[in-house]
């Protein structure tokens, strides 16, 4: 027996209709590299109205620095530039090996709750990613119909990281982007506050979700 509902299967024989799926777009393995885009039109990236949403998966990122944060900007004109204004805020949870700084706070600065900033936006900072060779972040960004003309662009980010002095910290970034202009690409890169860093190891992967 199945269930349905305004002419749409809902489940049957056991089977879920969710209303949605995933779709895989490219995978780009970033070690060795500085900064790693995703250009609409490039390299069989798509990243336009195709889907109202994307999501992007962060497996096992190494810095080649230490105390490195993992930070993205975005493009409207192609990758030409990044440097479009953003808001956000950011929430963080942590705990280290030894027990102490416990605790849930928010973070502000030029890199972490941005304020109509151009700047990029961190989604691993105060202790960074370490660069010992067990350490590494991982984590998601959901990005919302960038290629939208009418709202500011929304996105939400969840990453946990390994920190250069032994915690597990994980942090949660939401903001928009401040532009009713098509988002059309977004880089990703590493930085130790001083430089920008090599990524030593780790996967990126960009979904369509329809």
């Amino acid at each position: 027996m199945g269930l349905i509902s305004n002419g749409t299967t809902m489940f049957d024989a056991g089977s879920v209709n969710a209303g949605g799926s995933m779709t895989f777009i490219k995978k780009i393995s970033a070690s060795g590299a500085q900064t790693t885009s995703f250009v609409h039109g490039a390299s069989s990236v798509v990243f336009d109205g195709t889907y109202k949403e994307y999501l992007f998966t962060f497996k096992g990122l190494h810095p080649a620095a230490n105390a490195c944060d993992f930070m993205f900007q975005v493009s409207t004109n192609g990758g030409s530039s990044y440097g479009v204004s953003m808001t956000s805020s950011y929430l963080q949870s942590q705990h280290y090996e030894n027990g102490s700084n416990q605790g849930i706070n928010g973070r502000d600065g030029t890199v972490n709750s941005l304020a109509n900033s151009t700047g990029f936006q961190s989604i691993s900072t105060a202790d960074g990613i370490g660069n010992d060779n067990d350490q590494a972040g991982s984590g998601t960004l959901r990005f919302f119909n960038p290629a939208g003309t009418t709202f500011v662009k929304n996105w939400i980010a969840d990453f946990t990281h390994y920190t250069n002095d032994n915690g597990s910290l994980r942090n949660l970034v939401a903001g928009y982007v401040n532009s009713t202009s098509a988002v059309n690409a977004i880089q990703f890169k590493m930085n130790n506050g001083s430089a920008d860093q090599n990524i030593d190891a780790g996967d990126i992967c960009l979904y369509g979700i329809s």
